[in-house]
């Protein structure tokens, strides 16, 4: 999963980069002129994963992983440099948006003011109006190209016509229906504002704890899911990322931080983007892999190699809870609660999957 961190100038995004990477990427008190973006692959912290790890004792264990990036802030209005920002997160499967809420007189806002609610309405304008411009010129290429004889092509036209008038009521792609058909025709576009968000309010240490009631106001100004806006103090979690995980938890346990960024954050991403995980067991590895929910055992099993979805023959499935009560696979085997699946079988999180296969 590829996530890029955003959000204006002197917001502490690179902060909240650090905060979730465990790196130390310069910070500045001045708007970041940085020409490569800053990219930190981290595990997704599992449980079921150290406990598989523990009774198979294998050579590998693998985690999932997160690939975070953190690019140049955005500026209100200067659309060729939002243009700049936005072609490096193209590609990015959620958008993590941080959004200032501390003061600071050191590091000065681009607007000479906090105003975390005007931010956040700002941001996403930008998210709209990149995508706008996008719609535009591509209808605006079809029509010349309708001059010289070639015919557009009727369904990639119909989806920019649909997305233009939902961009022109200032809603978000995100917020608009697309059938399957038309989101796989559509995903060559790369969209922004169709990407799942985070929001990301970046608090003072004083502030920790009482932000509620900013959450709540962002998501009302936005018509926004609440759920999807999390508060945190970008430099206390930075300080936290770069202690030894013994030293961290007793930090969050005495700051009163009930979960670490990085914990809230992919938590929040696998819900928004609908993700779950399955494992596979062995001497050799104990590995999580991540797939979308409603997958099947077949497309699963090209998740881990194209000869397994190509020589599928069955799928043997324990649940995690069910292994962790007996014990062992033998004793789940006795109980009967293992099961062969086909290939049209739906995965659950925490399946426990063997693939037979045959190539």
């Amino acid at each position: 999963m590829k996530i890029a961190i955003t959000g204006l100038s002197n917001s502490g995004k690179t902060t909240v980069f650090n905060a979730l990477t465990g790196k130390d990427a310069q910070t500045s008190i001045y708007p970041s002129s940085m020409e490569e973006p800053h990219v930190g692959s981290v595990r997704v912290n599992d449980k079921r994963v150290e406990t598989l790890s523990g009774m198979y004792k294998p050579k590998k264990t693998t985690y999932a992983a997160i690939v975070y990036t953190d690019f140049q802030g955005l500026t209100k209005g200067d659309a060729a440099h939002n243009r700049k920002v936005f072609e490096f997160i193209r590609d990015a499967d959620a958008i993590v948006e941080v959004v200032r809420a501390f003061k600071d007189d050191a590091v000065v806002h681009p607007d000479n003011s906090i105003d975390p609610v005007r931010d956040a309405s700002n941001l996403e304008s930008e998210l709209l109006l990149y995508d706008l411009e996008l719609v535009e010129k591509r209808l605006g290429r079809m029509a010349e190209a309708a001059k010289r004889g070639k015919r557009p092509d009727e369904m990639e036209k119909k989806i920019l016509e649909k997305c233009k008038e939902t961009l022109y009521k200032e809603i978000p792609l995100r917020k608009t229906l697309f059938t399957a058909e038309e989101q796989k025709a559509m995903v060559h576009l790369q969209f922004i504002s169709i990407k799942p968000k985070i929001i990301v309010i970046n608090v003072s240490e004083e502030a920790i704890g009482n932000t509620q009631p900013l959450i709540e106001e962002i998501a009302a100004r936005l018509h926004f899911d609440k759920n999807a806006v999390i508060s945190l103090s970008g430099k206390i979690e930075m300080e936290i990322a770069q202690l030894p995980p013994g030293e961290a938890e007793s930090f969050l346990k005495d700051m009163g931080i009930e979960q670490s960024a990085l914990d809230k954050v992919v938590n929040k991403g696998y819900e928004l983007l609908g993700l779950l995980t399955f494992l596979t067991v062995g001497e050799d590895e104990v590995r999580a892999w991540t797939i979308t929910k409603g997958m099947t055992a077949l497309e699963a099993a090209g998740k881990i190699h194209s000869d397994i979805e190509r020589g599928f023959i069955r799928a043997e499935v324990v649940a995690y809870g069910d292994f962790i009560a007996s014990g062992t696979m033998a004793g789940v085997k006795k109980s009967g609660l293992a099961r062969l699946e086909g290939k049209n079988y739906i995965v659950a999180d925490g399946d426990i999957i063997n693939f037979r296969f045959n190539v």
